[in-house]
């Protein structure tokens, strides 16, 4: 039930923003109670806003740092702290571990639950980055062999 509220959010923190209109989220909220997947996603599939407006939304409105993925090298020791299932689920993946630290870059990280779910997984404190969705999905490709 969490995890509901916490896409509506970055939803309505669209709306807020001028990015999509009310109308276009709950269209977004219905396709996705069809189809499943993260509503950040479904609004892209339905063309309403690119990943990129998204990742920049959430960086102007909570401060969270973007990190672009393309060019960053993650260790595999960090890649395997994050089942595979679990970074596909939530879109996120794991980038670096500094003493108790995990740095995580995540599409959506309004979505606390995924958050609580990788600190009871990994034991360590969770610390977020955003990135794209596109991003993301690449380097679980490239690193989850």
């Amino acid at each position: 039930m969490a995890n509901r509220i916490n896409l509506k959010q970055l939803g309505e923190l669209l709306v807020e923003m001028g990015l999509i209109t009310k109308d276009q989220l709950h269209h977004s909220l219905e396709v996705q109670k069809d189809k499943g997947g993260l509503i950040g996603q479904v609004l892209v599939d339905l063309g309403y806003v690119s990943e990129e407006a998204i990742a920049q939304a959430i960086t102007a409105q909570y401060g969270f740092p973007y990190l672009p993925l393309e060019n960053y090298e993650i260790d595999a020791e960090i890649v395997k702290i994050v089942p595979k299932n679990v970074a596909i689920q939530y879109c996120l993946i794991p980038v670096d571990k500094i003493g108790s630290n995990l740095t995580i870059a995540m599409a959506n990280p309004l979505n606390s639950q995924a958050v609580e779910d990788i600190a009871l997984l990994s034991g360590l404190y969770v610390q977020l980055f955003v990135s794209t969705a596109a991003d993301i999905k690449k380097a679980i490709g490239k690193y989850y062999k």
